[in-house]
């Protein structure tokens, strides 16, 4: 299989992880079988028009963006030298600072420490979790807590810096991850291999990220996707793109982490 094969393929499963599905979930949206997909994801098998089709349709996205692998967001951490740095490939470019990249890691583990062993806690919910804290936090302080980058997808806000920084984790030791089934369905799981680090969290931020694990952390993988999708900064943004933060002042009262006058 030559290289566009594999490059599409691993394409493909780039949109699928970050829009926290398994690939249970995807093959059964554009109707293949899972092995099929893995085929196709590992490169071992020409899409046809048709599956290509029905997985632009499914991430909101045309046949050319999908074909063209220079869409994708550049993640650059900050301490990173001009030799380790990824390439910009005309995408979105997020420079991720040393300090939201320590308030990442941290808040992560904090949120892995107190829920990460619920069964219902896979990556798709921990996408969720991270999202409510991040916009609930801004409405109410008008300061970003981690200021993550989230882009609108099919299954909800999805953080684009999640992957690179859970791989430094995993690297540095700091967590464990382990596939497993929720339901029958393959579910991603990430467990904590030390305490998080409390002392770069104040007051506000603990309260606000033990009141979104309160709300969240015993819904599913669709519940909190279907609850995510009824906040206003998710539903007013255009799919595939970042979702503002300013947008989370016209929130309904039922999302608001704000008492208005």
């Amino acid at each position: 299989m030559d290289t566009i094969d594999k490059r599409l393929g691993n394409k493909i499963k780039i949109f699928r992880e970050k829009a926290g599905l398994s690939q249970q979930d995807l093959a059964i949206e554009i109707k293949v079988s899972r092995p099929t997909l893995s085929q196709i994801e590992n490169g071992e098998r020409k899409l046809t028009p048709d599956e290509l089709m029905a997985i632009a349709k499914y991430f909101n996205t045309s046949i050319d963006a999908l074909l063209n692998i220079k869409t994708e967001p550049v993640i650059n951490f900050e301490n990173e030298t001009e030799e380790t740095k990824p390439r910009d490939k005309g995408g979105i470019r997020i420079n991720v600072p040393q300090k939201n990249l320590k308030k990442f890691k941290e808040v992560l583990l904090y949120i892995l420490n107190k829920v990460g062993s619920k069964p219902n806690v896979g990556e798709t919910v921990i996408y969720k979790i991270l999202y409510f804290i991040d916009f609930d936090y801004y409405e109410k302080f008008e300061e970003q807590l981690i200021g993550a980058t989230y882009i609108k997808n099919h299954y909800g806000p999805t953080p684009i810096e999640f992957k690179k920084i859970v791989d430094t984790m995993l690297k540095d030791k700091d967590i464990i991850k382990v596939e497993s089934e929720y339901f029958n369905y393959p579910q991603t799981k990430y467990l904590p291999l030390r305490p998080a680090d409390t002392s770069v969290l104040n007051g506000n931020e603990t309260a606000v990220i033990d009141k979104v694990l309160n709300n969240l952390s015993d819904r599913t993988a669709k519940q909190v996707s279907e609850y995510s999708h009824e906040d206003v900064p998710w539903k007013v943004t255009e799919d595939g793109q970042p979702i503002e933060y300013e947008t989370v002042f016209y929130r309904t009262n039922q999302y608001s982490a704000r008492e208005y006058d």
